[in-house]
């Protein structure tokens, strides 16, 4: 399935788009430092909507991703990772992907909107929420803390 500009500028704009319920971190499936979650996004007109997050402290990275069901990711925000675009052009630690007919996602910009540090991924979510419109109707929980393994 093609996703049009105009079809994913309506869809980011539109501000009906909502969590439903608190969010808990879980640990991540491939069993990395990291933690995760997953939450369905609802909406008026029904978008095929889910959000998926992620967090590494000893990294100092977090990543939010609005995925479509039918097109796959259509707007991230990565924090604690560089990025490549196809152009060539070197984006910073801080950057989002936005979805374009030509580059899908793989285009990312620095934003000027998010001032939450990494290392606070429940401070980068209300931000991300707030200028993607979407409203959250529960908590974030903190991510737990991370613990290095311990070999005696």
């Amino acid at each position: 399935m093609a996703l049009t500009q105009i079809e994913f500028d309506a869809l980011l704009d539109d501000a009906t788009k909502r969590i439903d319920g608190d969010i808990d971190w879980l640990e991540d499936e491939d069993h990395s430092p990291s933690v995760e979650f997953c939450a369905e996004i609802k909406s008026d007109p029904g978008y095929p909507l889910f959000v998926r997050g992620s967090y590494s402290a000893p990294a100092k990275a977090v990543t939010f991703a609005l995925i479509h069901r039918g097109v796959g990711r259509i707007y991230a925000l990565d924090l604690g990772k560089d990025h490549h675009n196809p152009t060539c052009q070197m984006v910073g630690e801080k950057h989002k992907h936005r979805y374009t007919e030509q580059y899908r996602d793989k285009v990312a910009y620095v934003p000027t909107d998010i001032t939450a540090p990494a290392n606070d991924p429940v401070g980068v979510w209300e931000q991300f929420c707030m200028e993607a419109k979407i409203s959250h109707a529960g908590t974030l929980h903190a991510p737990p803390p991370f613990q290095e393994d311990l070999f005696l």
